[in-house]
């Protein structure tokens, strides 16, 4: 893999998943965070880790949280891959 061009530490605010119906809550949040590291890293290969849709799933379809702190890191070939930033 090449080698990390710009590693950040994001908190993506997920409140406004909160305009899709209930029962569609945790997919737009996970929209809405691809969407969040595209204008950030300016790169449109995003890969999220498991553990990232896994927090967002943890309460059900219906609770996303409200905010999700996440580490991005940019490689040389545009490839950004995202991962929960440990605290």
């Amino acid at each position: 893999m090449a080698d990390k061009l710009k590693e950040h530490i994001y908190v993506v605010p997920l409140r406004e998943a909160k305009r899709a119906p209930r029962w569609k809550r945790c997919n737009t949040a996970i929209k809405d965070i691809r969407a969040f590291l595209v204008q950030h890293m300016k790169s449109e290969d995003v890969k999220l880790d498991s553990s990232i849709n896994e927090l967002v799933w943890k309460n059900g379809s219906q609770k996303p949280p409200r905010k999700i702190r996440i580490r991005a890191m940019k490689f040389e070939d545009g490839q950004v891959q995202a991962e929960l930033a440990e605290e």
